[in-house]
């Protein structure tokens, strides 16, 4: 949505995403009109990152308007999405080293 702000959540996962080397373009708009929270070039693909908080969620099962964002974005625009849900990377504390292999990982860099 439109003038959303960018949560704490999200601004550590794309920091992590810069210091892989990868160069994320954040709140990108579709062209079909979501906005994605970060959007990378992998492999020469748009890959499209959703940070996806509690708000996103009933219990940890995503809500009907997430599937829906996620599924006409990858039907309908072509992109690929990858979700990093909250409950994940707050797993991973402050482990840097740990952060970066998660995002090489959901990103198939390694």
């Amino acid at each position: 949505s439109r003038g959303s702000h960018v949560s704490n959540l999200q601004t550590d996962v794309v920091s992590v995403i810069c210091s892989i080397g990868l160069k994320p373009k954040e709140e990108e708009l579709t062209q079909i009109g979501y906005s994605l929270d970060a959007l990378v070039v992998v492999n020469g693909r748009n890959v499209g990152v959703e940070v996806d908080g509690p708000s996103h969620f009933i219990g940890r099962k995503p809500k009907g308007s997430t599937l829906l964002k996620r599924r006409q974005v990858v039907n309908v625009e072509g992109i690929s999405l990858v979700s990093v849900p909250y409950w994940e990377w707050n797993e991973l504390g402050q482990d840097r080293n740990k952060k970066q292999n998660y995002i090489r990982s959901l990103l198939g860099l390694i």
